[in-house]
């Protein structure tokens, strides 16, 4: 599954900023079990705004993170909070099958 949310860096702040504090959580989040990696990405229509997408093995392998939070992650959550806002865009299942068309050329 897919956990993404949506990071909107406030004014006088750049995207660096956050994706410094997102990382070091980034690595604690990762040691969980089922945790599958994590992608920070940045609009090109707009650089403060980026999009965070965590894969995990199942939702019960998320909820199971979550249930037992870790206090250093938090703390990093904590100290970036200054310079963005987070909105939790959703959290959404694998397909069963997806169709890569092949590269053309």
């Amino acid at each position: 599954m897919k956990y993404i949310f949506e990071v909107t860096i406030k004014p006088g702040f750049q995207p660096e900023d956050y994706a410094d504090a997102w990382v070091r959580a980034s690595n604690l989040i990762q040691q969980a079990p089922g945790a599958l990696g994590t992608e920070l990405h940045r609009s090109l229509s707009d650089p403060a705004k980026l999009i965070a997408i965590a894969h995990w093995e199942s939702k019960a392998a998320r909820d199971a993170m979550e249930g037992t939070p870790n206090p250093a992650v938090a703390e990093i959550i904590r100290s970036a909070a200054h310079c963005c806002e987070i909105r939790f865009v959703g959290e959404f299942d694998e397909p069963e099958w997806v169709v890569i068309p092949p590269k053309a050329g």
